[in-house]
């Protein structure tokens, strides 16, 4: 649908208010259809001429990339009336050419659509009012988008769904038994006719009342094919009824088909209440997260008693106790009391984690033991389980790339099978004559019935709604459906040792002094004072060893200076300080004598990072740091190579320590010494080589990497997830889950696949059959109750096939 040029409106936000007009005119260079526009910085926003909506998404797009942040809204909304993937392309399409609409995209699956809009230029009902001009109906309401409203309404629509079923199916069955086995009982046709009529035009009204209003706005869906079959089969058979004269003497019987009328329907509702059933299950996971939320707590009150308080009135700084068994309501800190929490929803951590006062907790984990108070700090939607479950549901409404193909193909896919009857009835016509007109009646109307535009447009959805799930399930949260089509074809990988080799909590195993003129209190008080202003994490080790073996002198550091990747430097007192690798030794030109080197070559072939610390240009001290490799990781390894994926390790520590972890862990590739620039030149190179590269990080230290990377995986654990970074986040930082996504990528990718070879085969063989290809050679009509049969449970055995996926092991 074109869209028309006209003037938006961009709002920014007053975070960009240092902006450049030229920054403004390079975001806008390239954008096509901008005639001109204005910054106005006073009122922070910018205004376009003669942009059109896909323009004004490029241009957003393009602000976003110079550090310009446009205000953009974007919210799920359920859509009411759609049926298949014709009403999906059309409700796409019309919210697509709606000004000030950025995207919008809609998942069948689950019945609802993810937009992003500029507010400035259009609002919700704008929305809502385009959608429902083309027979549907977008829910804005707040209280009907709540996940309680939305479930209770699908429980509503299934009931009544149901209901209907029933009624339909109770009046067809004896029009059923009189029409293919007690056509000459007196009365028969008139039976049939007086049963067949509150079937269609009472309980199955709808799929005439939705074809009505697509066939308003010139457009056709699932539910015209359902009418115009329906209704032809009707239309003749009653005609024949009242009037059989007309074909009686011509020396001809005049059928009715009553029951294939009746049944048609019927077998379509059933299909279609048995497939929002199915599709019941692609949700599960979603209703799991949010079962682990509870709906009352207990609140510290101001005269000192507990009081049970609804979990929404919860705020930030509330005191809350939890009992043992129960969940806990909010993100916070444990104040009094301990006990063991089960964090395996949130973190995928097995084992249960000891909290005392001082300890964080999360929404949704479960208390086992003891009882304990804790403070609320992160409430509502900025808890932690608030946000996977946003992950998980952004990734649910994604579509992956493969959807682009069908949702070309579904566009017009009811108006080519329209057209196929059509074509069918003329060449029946043609070449049989008068005397074929029921044949080629009943052959359009199997034409009609036959084909499924629903398998197509729940192939691609169904699989990605269950492998996400599945996903969030076993602690891989997956950020779009891209990323989870993509990750099979991974055939490299690129590990960051720190925190995803090794457990990431690097401890000092030695510590010697070397300069017996120097004393120790003084050594160990002078690399406090210099580590503590170092944010690497083998400086919070250091701090943490001296702080915790005590005796050292209280120093005062200046002139504190970064190495990157070699150390830090310092002034304390009158004394100069360096603390680093052998590199920062050499490059100051002190000398390590032979015994200490060779006590370095010792420490790193055992997998220990060795810091050398000097002092006035001699050195001083020696401390030896390993990082404890993660138990897993040599398994996780194993079935990386079993795989087919080559796996590479990138460290910043030396040559002999990043041997040493690489043998332990079954690596064959590895690179020391590197700095974090170059991890991204590296990733760059495996590129070069047709590698298509996941990199596994921390999420932000490896971030420039991690945008580099054909996969991006991020290990977070707990607080630290690192969602926003990466396409995929592993919650419990546990290797095995790697392996595991790829697998859980390939098999969903499979599903798809075998979800859309069945819907195009099944169309592409379906109907020929239904248009009679096969009576001239075997006499073989396709009878249209079969048809409606076939097409009924044709989208029940795709949803099938994608719950398969939840009972597949890793």
């Amino acid at each position: 649908m074109p869209q028309k040029e006209s003037t938006y409106i961009i709002p920014i936000t007053t975070s960009s208010s240092n902006i450049q007009e030229s920054i403004i005119a390079r975001a806008f260079k390239d954008v096509g259809d901008i005639h001109e526009w204005k910054w106005e910085p006073n009122n922070q926003r910018i205004i376009v001429h003669g942009a059109n909506g896909d323009t004004l998404a490029h241009a957003t797009k393009h602000l976003k990339d110079l550090g310009i942040e446009p205000v953009v809204s974007e919210k799920v909304l359920p859509v009411e009336g759609m049926s298949c993937a014709a009403c999906s392309a059309s409700v796409e399409s019309m919210l697509n050419a709606q000004a000030g609409v950025l995207n919008a995209s809609v998942n069948l699956a689950q019945n609802n659509v993810k937009v992003s809009w500029v507010p400035e230029n259009i609002g919700l009902p704008e929305m809502k009012k385009a959608i429902r001009s083309v027979g549907y109906d977008l829910i804005i309401d707040e209280k009907e988008t709540s996940e309680e409203a939305m479930e209770e309404a699908r429980l509503k629509k299934s009931l009544k769904t149901r209901k209907r079923l029933i009624w339909a199916g109770t009046l067809a069955f004896p029009v059923f038994l009189i029409g293919m086995f007690f056509h000459n009982i007196p009365f028969a046709n008139y039976i049939m006719w007086g049963l067949t009529t509150p079937v269609l035009f009472v309980f199955g009204r709808h799929f005439f009342i939705n074809a009505f209003k697509q066939a308003k706005h010139g457009a056709a869906n699932m539910d015209t094919l359902v009418a115009l079959s329906t209704g032809m089969a009707y239309l003749f058979s009653s005609f024949n009824m009242l009037f059989p004269v007309v074909w009686t003497s011509q020396g001809l019987e005049a059928h009715v088909y009553f029951e294939a009328a009746a049944v048609i329907i019927v077998f379509i509702m059933l299909g279609k209440w048995l497939e929002e059933r199915a599709k019941e299950g692609t949700s599960s996971a979603i209703r799991k997260l949010m079962g682990l939320r509870p709906k009352t707590v207990l609140k510290l009150q101001d005269d000192g008693s507990w009081q049970e308080t609804d979990i929404h009135l919860v705020e930030k700084g509330d005191v809350l106790r939890v009992k043992p068994g129960n969940k806990i309501p909010v993100d916070g800190e444990v104040t009094d009391g301990s006990s063991f929490v089960d964090e395996s929803a949130v973190t995928g951590e097995s084992m249960p984690v000891a909290k005392t006062p001082g300890k964080k907790v999360f929404t949704g984990t479960i208390n086992q033991s003891g009882s304990f108070s804790m403070r609320a700090e992160k409430v509502g939607s900025d808890t932690i389980l608030a946000q996977i479950i946003k992950t998980v549901q952004d990734a649910q409404a994604s579509k992956a790339p493969v959807q682009r193909m069908v949702d070309k193909v579904a566009s017009v896919f009811v108006p080519a099978v329209i057209g196929v009857a059509m074509l069918t009835f003329v060449v029946w016509m043609l070449f049989g004559g008068t005397e074929y007109l029921t044949q080629a009646l009943l052959a359009t109307v199997s034409v009609l019935v036959i084909a499924c535009p629903c398998a197509l447009g729940l192939a691609t959805p169904t699989a990605i709604m269950v492998g996400v799930g599945k996903g969030a399930n076993s602690g891989i949260l997956i950020k779009n459906a891209g990323s989870l089509e993509k990750a099979h074809k991974t055939n490299a990988v690129v590990l960051d040792k720190t925190g995803t080799v090794t457990e990431g909590k690097p401890e000092v195993t030695n510590f010697e002094i070397i300069n017996s003129n120097l004393k120790e209190e003084k050594i160990r008080g002078m690399l406090l004072a210099a580590e503590s202003h170092s944010e690497h994490p083998l400086a919070d080790a250091i701090a943490r060893y001296i702080e915790e073996k005590g005796r050292f002198e209280k120093f005062e550091t200046e002139h504190f200076l970064n190495h990157s990747g070699n150390g830090i430097s310092a002034t304390i007192g009158d004394d100069k300080i360096l603390i680093g690798n052998e590199i920062l030794m050499a490059q100051n030109q002190i000398k390590l004598p032979e015994p200490l080197e060779q006590k370095i070559r010792k420490w790193q072939d055992e997998a220990k990072t060795v810091i050398l610390i000097a002092v006035n240009e001699e050195p001083a001290a020696i401390v030896a740091i390993a990082d404890k490799i993660k138990e897993s990781s040599p398994e996780a390894v194993s079935r990386l190579q079993k795989l087919g994926v080559e796996v590479y390790m990138l460290t910043g520590d030396n040559q002999q320590t990043a041997k040493a972890v690489a043998n332990a862990t079954g690596i064959k590739h590895f690179k020391a010494q590197v700095m974090p620039g170059e991890k991204a030149e590296f990733v760059k190179e495996l590129q070069k080589r047709n590698k298509t590269v996941a990199m596994v990080g921390d999420g932000i230290n490896d971030s420039e990497a991690l945008a580099l990377a054909d996969l991006s995986i991020a290990m977070g654990k707990g607080a630290d997830i690192a969602m926003d970074v990466a396409a995929m986040t592993i919650t419990s930082s546990d290797l095995l889950k790697v392996p595991e996504a790829i697998r859980l990528s390939g098999k969903t990718v499979k599903t798809i696949k075998q979800n859309l070879f069945w819907a195009f085969f099944y169309n592409v063989v379906a109907i020929p059959i239904a248009a009679g290809i096969l009576f001239p050679v075997s006499g073989f009509l396709l009878n249209p109750m079969i048809a409606g049969a076939a097409m009924a449970f044709s989208s029940v055995s795709v949803v099938s096939n994608s719950l398969r996926l939840k009972k597949q092991t890793s």
